[in-house]
């Protein structure tokens, strides 16, 4: 049985999805708009011969600037700003000395920290000349997403946004992943309700007005299967395929939902220029 709860009552984990007001509505705009500023904002530097560790450091810059802290450094022994996942990385990969290459397809994943909210969103950009096949999975992978955010609303429920998701993308013959998911956000980084990307539709906890999570699609090319690294945060696709992410934080509005963490100028997939 799914329980809701009011956010003001409950600043810490639970299993009750919190519900939030006007407020947390405010601090999620401020702090989606942040993390949307600094996706766009490193897209001129996002070419071959950049090293990945230089784009953290100017995330991390960009944060301090305005007031925000990086929400991953420190998080569960983290050292990094951003997540930087390159070509068959499904997620959390780890800024490096590794220098973009041409052809390459990149994940940024930011989470600006500010006033006390979470701006969680991530975006893919295509480095140089980048293959059809790569291309493609690209789109389709944004595409799944805005699906599933379609169908982001009161009265629906969690199994209709992850079949939106699976349902297109396996029409292309991609493999959704399993093994990671999206999540409630707000106060806290990682909250009630996991919100995974393959499902039935129907199914899962209500959706409801106040109702903060992200949605954040991992689709191969290839099998769904991934495995971490021994770094234990680095997590790739286990037939080496390419694998693709889009990410925005939303929340549940009486009508439908509002994407916090959307371009402000219009860069949501690339090609940015």
């Amino acid at each position: 049985m799914t329980s809701y709860i009011d956010a003001d009552a409950a600043a810490t984990r639970t299993n009750a999805i919190k519900l939030h007001g006007p407020d947390g509505f405010a601090g999620m705009r401020k702090a989606g708009r942040l993390a949307a500023d600094i996706l766009d904002a490193i897209a001129p530097h996002m070419a071959p011969g950049v090293e990945t560790q230089a784009i953290d450091d100017m995330i991390r810059a960009h944060m301090l600037r305005e007031g925000a802290v990086p929400a991953t450094l420190g998080y569960r022994g983290y050292t990094h700003s951003s997540c930087i996942s390159i070509n068959h990385v499904v997620c959390h990969g780890i800024p490096s000395e590794r220098t973009l290459k041409d052809g390459d397809i990149v994940n940024v994943d930011v989470t600006p920290l500010l006033d006390g909210w979470h701006g969680d969103t991530s975006r893919m950009y295509l480095i140089g000349d980048v293959g059809v096949k790569a291309r493609r999975l690209v789109d389709v992978t944004y595409e799944a997403m805005m699906l599933g955010i379609e169908q982001a609303k009161p009265g629906n429920r969690l199994g209709d946004i992850a079949h939106a998701i699976q349902s297109f993308a396996e029409k292309h013959r991609y493999g959704v992943v399993r093994d990671f998911c999206g999540h409630g956000v707000g106060r806290l980084f990682h909250d009630a309700p996991e919100v995974v990307h393959a499902g039935r539709p129907g199914t899962g906890p209500e959706l409801k007005p106040g109702m903060f999570f992200t949605i954040e699609p991992m689709i191969n090319i290839g099998r769904p299967d991934c495995k971490v690294l021994e770094d234990g945060w680095t997590a790739v696709t286990r037939d080496r395929s390419l694998s693709a992410q889009f990410e925005h934080s939303i929340g549940i509005t009486e009508t439908g939902c509002e994407i916090f963490t959307k371009s402000p100028t219009g860069l949501d997939k690339p090609p940015y220029f």
